[in-house]
């Protein structure tokens, strides 16, 4: 078992200078295009009292994050199950990570920083639009940013056709949570909750999101 950082460091060679100088302080022009690509984001976060960390994902049209300039980074919070764990994770813990991801592209893009949460009028209105606004926008103070290397997604061919698994190999997500957590109800059928979420969806894009399907 490995228990020290000396005993870590032994397993692997020194990382190249590269590695080391690609870190920056702030938002470049290829981060920044990056971000402008990207329509999905994974979002850690930690909490206080000893509380485990979260990972969750974040996505909407390519640059559904916005940029006001190259240390600040605005997420907007789209609907989800209102279990709010990444808020309140937040709300105690300001610190967040953030993997942006775009398809096609295996290099992606993480950010460390600080975040908070702002629901002035004035940060909510930067994403509404006439069916949809926030109820509030996280705000994220960038302090390290680097592109990550391709190996990851090459392994995992994730972008790959031949490597696209059919939703069917699934049981719905619905019938998983219903065994989960012992319902005897009917689980609402795979298309009525996809026709579901397409209508919500399409209410906080404006529909804009079937037009580029």
């Amino acid at each position: 078992m490995i228990t020290s950082q000396e005993q870590l460091r032994s397993l692997y060679a020194m990382p190249a200078e590269r590695a080391l100088l690609k870190q920056q302080i702030d938002l470049d022009r290829y981060c920044l295009r990056f971000i402008a690509l990207s329509p999905l984001c994974i979002v850690a976060t930690g909490g206080g009292q000893d509380s485990l960390m979260d990972a969750s994902p974040r996505g909407g049209l390519p640059g559904f994050v916005k940029a006001p300039d190259n240390q600040t980074l605005l997420i907007p919070d789209a609907s989800g199950n209102n279990r709010l764990d990444s808020l309140s994770n937040l709300v105690d813990d300001p610190r967040i990570g953030l993997l942006f991801l775009v398809p096609g592209i295996d290099e992606t893009l993480r950010i460390n920083g600080r975040a908070c949460l702002r629901d002035e009028p004035h940060y909510t209105a930067l994403f509404a639009s006439e069916s949809f606004r926030p109820r509030l926008v996280i705000e994220v103070q960038v302090r390290e940013a680097y592109l990550h290397c391709a190996k990851a997604l090459m392994r995992s061919r994730v972008w790959k056709p031949q490597a696209q698994v059919q939703r069917s190999v699934m049981p719905s997500m619905n019938q998983m949570i219903h065994a989960q957590i012992g319902l005897t109800a009917a689980p609402e059928a795979q298309e009525t909750m996809v026709a579901r979420y397409q209508a919500q969806i399409a209410g906080e894009q404006g529909g804009d999101h079937l037009k580029k399907e």
